[in-house]
């Protein structure tokens, strides 16, 4: 929840003290939200999902929703009923593939060389809303410049994908009054996810179609507040509310909000995968992981095995006795969604109330209760005496207050009362903000929409003659074993 998140970044940073905090989301949407940052300054959906079923074309790229995210499928749906055209753009003839007007099967490792040739051939034909480049954004000459000689022949050859279908794709985007992106790990987990990202972001602005009714871009998050969950101070260089750790002022924020001295804050930590390096180097000794098991999620296994085994003391928080957690000196019971009451934050950017259905059984206690309870334990008593969710999701509105995801305006009551309320929402009589931008005021220091350049360039590792196949792996439902396990 956006409440255990919160707490878990300010235990670290008010009891813990490490300089090592990060969260799951770094191996799966962080180079989502850098490349947002760079191109709008802030990191969410630019629309809520209704606006999906009046767009005219739809590209996904790199996901597959019809397994992993079915309450999007279903707005994508209907925009087919209402004749849009489907462009899905994935290695695999996943499901939603299947079903695409245009399915474009990228060679694995060279989308920027896809979305690129799109571009160039927006730029040849003309299929820019010049208005929007010349009034809105900044840094296109530069993002054309980059794609000068990606023609279709060049395109066909690198992506593997014919010629014709690239400039279907090309001309349905280009032509259409209304459009909407959406990409998700299929694009984002790679050594140049952040590349990806904007080569894509670079269609959107092109074309200028964001802020307005129907036309949009998303990031499909991975998991369960897989937004909220990386808003509010549990990354290695952030603070609440998707605060700077390094700016002196949004540190001297957040330390009155805490009662706490600026300088007693931590600085930028390492992130996920540097955290078991260091303890390969023998630089961490001691590890906490919350519902993490990095022996399944984190490449090479062995690698990070190895550094589980060389921890002086490693405490896993988990709700079952994970690969990792088998590793661990002690492990402590904690809970399931389903039983933790607070708030999550949709793939939309709608702060939306769950509720405890059941108590965790037996000794379990929820994640909330055991992070404040070690917290206490340290001596930061003071800043750990939340009576309830609500109690937390008061004090990280303050937090977040006047930061780009700001929620001080949200309330559980103003959230029961509207189904739900999208951030940011400054005051309590704002009415939060489901489509972005519609003002034209970027959260850029210059207000700008920001193209970026995207040469293409291969991927770290390319077949040859000892390694000829690619591998790639992707997404879908985990089915229970049928029969006796």
């Amino acid at each position: 929840t956006n409440g255990n998140s919160y707490v878990v970044g300010k235990s670290g940073r008010v009891a813990h003290k490490p300089r090592s905090l990060d969260y799951i989301g770094r191996p799966c949407m962080v180079s989502a939200g850098a490349g947002n940052k760079k191109a709008f300054g802030l990191d969410r959906a630019s629309n809520n999902f209704s606006d999906l079923k009046h767009a005219e074309v739809i590209m996904i790229c790199g996901t597959n929703v019809s397994e992993t995210f079915p309450t999007l499928t279903h707005w994508i749906w209907q925009a087919r009923d209402n004749g849009a055209n489907l462009i899905v753009v994935d290695p695999r003839l996943t499901p939603i593939a299947r079903t695409a007007d245009l399915h474009l099967p990228v060679r694995p490792g060279r989308d920027s060389a896809l979305y690129g040739a799109i571009l160039h051939q927006l730029i040849k034909h003309h299929w820019l809303d010049h208005d929007f480049i010349a009034s809105h954004a900044a840094g296109f000459d530069e993002a054309a410049a980059a794609v000068k000689d990606y023609d279709l022949d060049w395109a066909e050859n690198v992506t593997g994908i014919p010629k014709e279908k690239i400039m279907r794709a090309a001309e349905w985007w280009g032509k259409a009054a209304t459009s909407f992106l959406l990409h998700a790990r299929g694009i984002e987990h790679h050594t140049k996810g952040v590349e990806n990202v904007l080569a894509c972001i670079n269609l959107v602005l092109a074309t200028g179609r964001i802020g307005k009714p129907y036309c949009g871009y998303a990031t499909i998050t991975g998991q369960g507040n897989g937004q909220g969950g990386r808003e509010h101070g549990h990354k290695c260089d952030q603070l609440p509310g998707n605060r700077d750790i390094e700016n002196p002022e949004h540190r001297r924020y957040i330390a009155d909000v805490w009662g706490i001295d600026e300088k007693d804050l931590p600085r930028k930590g390492l992130s996920a995968y540097e955290i078991i390096e260091a303890i390969h180097r023998g630089e961490i000794k001691g590890l906490i992981t919350i519902c993490f098991n990095p022996l399944v999620s984190l490449p090479n296994n062995t690698f990070v095995r190895e550094a589980l085994e060389k921890l002086e003391y490693f405490v896993a928080i988990d709700f079952f006795l994970s690969e990792t957690a088998r590793h661990a000196d002690v492990v402590l019971a904690s809970s399931l969604h389903e039983e933790e009451d607070g708030t999550v934050t949709t793939a939309e950017g709608r702060v939306v109330r769950i509720r405890r259905a059941v108590t965790p059984p037996g000794n379990a206690r929820t994640d909330t209760e055991i992070i404040q309870e070690i917290a206490r334990r340290l001596g930061a008593e003071k800043h750990f005496s939340f009576a309830n969710s609500e109690a937390i999701f008061d004090e990280l509105r303050v937090a977040s207050k006047g930061g780009t995801a700001d929620y001080y305006g949200i309330t559980y009551d103003k959230i029961e009362k509207n189904m739900g309320v999208f951030w940011p929402c400054p005051s309590l009589d704002h009415p939060g903000t489901p489509r972005l931008w519609e003002d034209r005021k970027f959260k850029t220091p210059d207000g700008k929409a920001h193209f970026n350049p995207v040469p293409h360039r291969d991927p770290m590792e390319i077949t040859d003659a000892d390694y000829p196949v690619i591998l790639t792996t992707g997404r879908r439902p985990r089915n229970p074993p049928i029969g006796p396990s």
